[in-house]
């Protein structure tokens, strides 16, 4: 079954939109300043706003460590690019409660996005839960020192189709190297080629449309994962304000394929720079395509530098532990793009 589709903000059939009241921010928010928003509103992944009691404002969803009654705990990781370790948190309640029970979304309880304040290093990962003690795990390593930050998006059992994104920034030490992205709409991935084509207008839908290539010829074999033919995260520029969209249309089924175009519907909020990562699926392999847009009117600068899509040694079979995917860096050491089958 060849099938394109409009994307929702990560569900099907819900059309994409970055929060109109985005705000301009700090290239990476730090956590003293994100814990005052602990009431402030947080977008879910059906592109709804949830207000809390106390707050009509709204803020950019992944930019908080708390909202919506829970706290991500801190982060424990290695804490440099030569430790090779794990990486774990937990999902509190307000009450200092470790969260338990989810509500499953996409196949997976809890999708965990990892990337760099410039935007290098994307990874997507599904740690595993410890019903005993909350605590979310997976084995962990960086391969390029700086600011990251952790994105957990999840939904709790008692608040039904509402999910959140909390994030915390993690320090990497080592030798920094920082990217500057450059716009571009071409990545090149394992042999396949990678495209977007279609506008960013800041403050209006726009129909943008990615395809996918291999030697010159369309694909027209993109497998379901995860309950769909694409996965798109979508991040602003300046504080990475987190946006997760898929493939809109009825779920695919096991054995249905689509292809070479998967179709989304995206709003920016603000003008600037956006930075976009596709995660597409053949023959069981799960890959990732980066691309950067400007908005439409221009207003963006866009200085000359290296490009943050991931290289061909980057990209890394699913059923492995998760791969770093920075730009100009040597393959993962532990090979992979998930420990599992990658999704959401």
């Amino acid at each position: 079954m060849n099938a394109t589709g409009r994307l929702g903000l990560f569900t099907a059939g819900a059309a994409l939109a970055f929060a109109a009241a985005f705000g301009v921010a700090a290239a990476v928010v730090p956590d003293s300043v994100a814990a005052g928003s602990s009431e402030e509103d947080e977008m879910d992944d059906h592109g709804a706003v949830s207000a809390s009691e106390t707050t009509t404002e709204t803020t950019p969803a992944g930019v908080s460590l708390s909202g919506g009654g829970y706290v991500l705990s801190p982060v424990v990781a290695p804490a440099s690019t030569t430790e090779a370790g794990e990486l774990s948190f937990q999902i509190l309640t307000d009450a200092g409660e470790p969260l338990t029970e989810f509500t499953v979304a996409h196949e997976k309880d809890l999708h965990l996005i990892v990337v760099r304040s410039d935007g290098s290093g994307f990874r997507h990962v599904h740690p595993t839960l410890d019903e005993r003690t909350g605590t979310w795990s997976l084995p962990w390593q960086w391969h390029a020192a700086g600011t990251y930050r952790v994105y957990a998006d999840f939904t709790p059992a008692d608040r039904d189709a509402d999910a959140l994104t909390l994030s915390r920034t993690v320090e990497v030490a080592g030798d920094f190297q920082p990217i500057v992205a450059e716009p571009t709409r071409t990545a090149e991935v394992d042999g396949y080629t990678v495209s977007i084509a279609g506008e960013l207008t800041a403050g209006s839908m726009s129909d943008l449309t990615i395809s996918v290539s291999r030697d010159g010829e369309p694909v027209t074999t993109l497998e379901p994962y995860l309950g769909a033919f694409g996965h798109l995260v979508a991040l602003r520029e300046g504080d990475l304000a987190y946006l997760h969209v898929h493939a809109e249309g009825d779920e695919p089924q096991p054995g249905d394929t689509s292809g070479p175009e998967i179709a989304f519907m995206a709003e920016a909020p603000t003008p600037g720079r956006y930075l976009l990562y596709l995660d597409f699926q053949v023959d069981g392999q799960v890959r990732t395509a980066a691309f950067v847009l400007d908005t439409a009117d221009g207003s963006a600068s866009a200085p000359q530098s290296t490009s943050i899509a991931p290289t061909p040694a980057e990209q890394a079979p699913a059923e492995q532990p998760p791969a770093e995917q920075a730009p100009a860096e040597e393959p993962p050491a532990d090979g992979s793009h998930d420990e599992e089958p990658h999704g959401h």
